[in-house]
């Protein structure tokens, strides 16, 4: 996967990216309690694209948002959509290296993991960004089989989904505790199972440092 390509891609796409997104406020929630996100976190949105996520996590008390991405344009229109709100601040930086403060409880990287070229080095870099018990959620708001349909059109950007075993196994190798990965169906979207589940995982940074 091509980094500079990535970029150049989102880039393009900023502009229009919130006229074409579908916001399920249902599916959303549901990914939110599945992060254990609770009023008064701190939260790091990771490829947070126009601040998408911003909204929900305002509305359930979160105390801070940093969210990053990789797309300055992205960023600029998340900023000129959220500059009233000054417990917000957007990031263009890679998340696989960015240097994160050690201050979060929750971390979530939303409808983005297969754009990642090295998903192992971003798994590592975030559990330094939680605070110990801190957790990171990763998820999609489409089932593996629309996922994989969505990433094949747009090949040289992202790659699958890894295997949910192979996703648990990277996160424990980094570190991260009480993984869990959980699929479930949108109940306003009931006529077809196949197409209406989301994937989720979430894992927990130990609750104290190991030796």
């Amino acid at each position: 996967m091509e980094k500079q390509k990535v970029i150049r891609c989102f880039n393009d796409w900023a502009d229009g990216w919130d006229a074409n997104q579908i916001v399920n406020a249902e599916k959303i929630n549901r990914i939110l309690d599945a992060s254990g996100l609770q009023s008064g976190d701190r939260v790091l949105d990771i490829a947070c694209g126009t601040g998408v996520l911003t909204p929900f996590l305002l509305e359930r008390g979160a105390a801070s948002i940093l969210g990053v991405d990789i797309a300055e344009r992205m960023c600029e229109i998340a900023r000129e959509k959220h500059r009233d709100k000054k417990q917000v601040r957007f990031l263009c930086a890679d998340a696989e290296t960015a240097s994160f403060s050690r201050s979060y409880e929750r971390c979530i990287v939303f409808n983005a993991f297969p754009h990642f070229s090295d998903r192992e080095a971003l798994l590592k870099n975030l559990l330094g960004a939680l605070l110990p018990g801190g957790t990171l959620t990763v998820a999609h708001d489409r089932g593996r089989a629309a996922l994989d349909r969505h990433h094949a059109a747009v090949r040289g950007i992202s790659e699958k989904l890894p295997p949910a075993a192979l996703l648990k196994a990277w996160m424990e190798a980094c570190g991260y505790v009480r993984v869990r990965a959980a699929a479930w169906e949108n109940s306003s979207s009931r006529r077809s199972k196949r197409s209406c589940r989301r994937l989720s995982s979430s894992a927990s940074a130990p609750t104290a440092s190991r030796p």
